[in-house]
């Protein structure tokens, strides 16, 4: 995010965790951040990786440490819950660990993500129904099961 015009992270970046996700994902995944490659400088990504199973996150650390002598210079963030810290894939991973907070004001991540996310042709699709013709939106309420 130094710059607008840095592209948002591509579908192979991003492995969104979940409980049923499987270790051939994960492992897909691992292959796809440590094995070197003329990929670029990527960054990966792991979103809710306490969200795994402790079979999963057992499998997908015995590939890490196999896969990590391959290459010195992987670009790798986990993200996890708070508080969730003491699941299997945050404990392994517990001597990297950084709290972060956004360094950016917030009005500045909104714009970078306005830019990304705009259509600039709208049609007949979602686009026409959000702010600003935005490719994506939020739809909340306080009161659950209200039709969103």
């Amino acid at each position: 995010m130094n710059s607008p015009h840095q592209p948002l992270p591509t579908f192979d970046e991003v492995l969104l965790c979940t409980p049923q996700t499987t270790a051939e994902q994960v492992g897909l995944f691992l292959r796809r951040c440590l094995i070197p490659c003329s990929g670029g400088e990527k960054i990966y990504t792991m979103l809710y990786a306490d969200e795994l199973s402790y079979d999963v996150s057992c499998r997908a650390e015995e590939l890490f440490q196999h896969l990590q002598h391959y290459n010195s210079a992987y670009r790798l963030v986990i993200l996890c819950n708070c508080e969730r810290e003491h699941s299997y894939i945050p404990s392994v991973f517990s001597q990297y660990k950084v709290h972060m907070i956004p360094q950016r004001p917030l009005a500045e991540i909104q714009r970078y993500l306005q830019h990304h996310y705009r259509v600039a042709q709208p049609s007949g699709a979602a686009a026409s129904v959000f702010k600003d013709n935005m490719c994506v939106g939020i739809v909340s309420s306080k009161r659950a099961g209200m039709g969103k």
